[in-house]
């Protein structure tokens, strides 16, 4: 018997082919990372185990040579950087028959931007979190190794004005300290970077002197500018994310939210491994007449260069 013309083909079934769900969910995670660019990155893809060894040498000295004297011999027992890769999320979907019969196509897009922005917030969160731990910090909620944004030397404290904390408005004084303690230990000046939040931002665009030549887009200028990107400031580009962590009242962060962290440091201070880029996966489940739509990343992060990024408190 003639089955008709009526058949499943790659047109009428095209929003469950997973080359699709892919490269759409790729593009959109692309498209909203912002920390998961700015530090170094580590391609882990392939790769069996779940732990990277990352050597961290000890730098050496230049030293005199005197005449008809042996050369000064330097040795150090050097140190590493291990990588755990733990963190694998997901973001899954059940999309039902009948949704996809009478349904847009525009479906498929909003789910795939939606993975891919939670999947990058993820990542991004992973990382910018690590700024309760550089410059010697606890790894607390409290952040207690951060300056506050009024000047950049006064330590911020969680405690201060009654458990409200002392985080204040981010200052070119602030800036410039920060500048001066990347410079004293010798980080490049290439591959630094400041990410604010909104609040920091609104701050930046009411100080003339960020409205001016020393806070400069660079669109339309023929460049092309990173995600978030907003400007630079003495040379040093600034992103704006409102992904940025909050300060809390407790070290769990289960206390009242009393700031928000703008980090300053360069790439080299942390390290993202990404062991599984983001995938798509579909697969049909009868029992329950629908389209089971996932994706998915599996990566670590950790510290590299302690006293090569700082945190700053700004009110929220």
């Amino acid at each position: 018997m003639a089955l008709g013309s009526n058949h499943v083909t790659t047109t009428t079934a095209d929003k469950f082919i997973p080359e699709i769900w892919s490269d759409e969910i790729i593009a959109a995670y692309k498209n909203k990372l912002v920390a998961a660019n700015l530090f170094s990155k580590m391609s882990f893809v392939g790769k069996k185990g779940d732990t990277i060894h990352i050597p961290a040498p000890t730098r050496g000295a230049a030293t005199i040579k005197a005449a008809n004297t042996q050369v000064t011999l330097q040795a150090a027992t050097e140190s590493e950087v291990i990588v755990t890769v733990n963190q694998h999320y997901e973001y899954s979907r059940v999309i039902e028959d009948i949704v996809e019969t009478q349904a847009l196509s525009s479906m498929r897009k909003f789910y795939t931007e939606d993975a891919g922005y939670a999947l990058a917030k993820r990542v991004d969160t992973s990382l910018i979190q690590l700024g309760r731990t550089f410059n010697g910090g606890s790894a607390g909620a409290r952040y207690d190794a951060a300056f506050i944004g009024g000047d950049g030397t006064t330590a911020f404290d969680y405690s201060a004005s009654e458990g409200a904390g002392n985080a204040s408005a981010l200052t070119d004084a602030a800036i410039r300290r920060t500048i001066q303690r990347l410079d004293d230990v010798d980080a490049p000046e290439e591959g630094r970077f400041i990410i604010v939040p909104p609040s920091a931002r609104n701050t930046m665009m009411g100080i003339a002197r960020y409205t001016e030549q020393a806070f400069v887009g660079e669109v339309g200028g023929g460049n092309t500018i990173r995600n978030g990107q907003i400007g630079n400031v003495y040379g040093i580009p600034v992103y704006v994310s409102s992904n940025t962590d909050y300060l809390n009242a407790a070290a769990d962060g289960s206390g009242a939210n009393i700031g928000r962290a703008v980090l300053i440091g360069h790439k080299d201070s942390a390290v993202f491994a990404e062991q599984q880029g983001v995938r798509s996966q579909t697969q049909y489940k009868q029992e329950y007449l629908g389209t089971l739509y996932t994706a998915d990343t599996l990566y670590g992060v950790k510290e590299l260069r302690d006293g090569t990024c700082f945190a700053i408190a700004v009110p929220s």
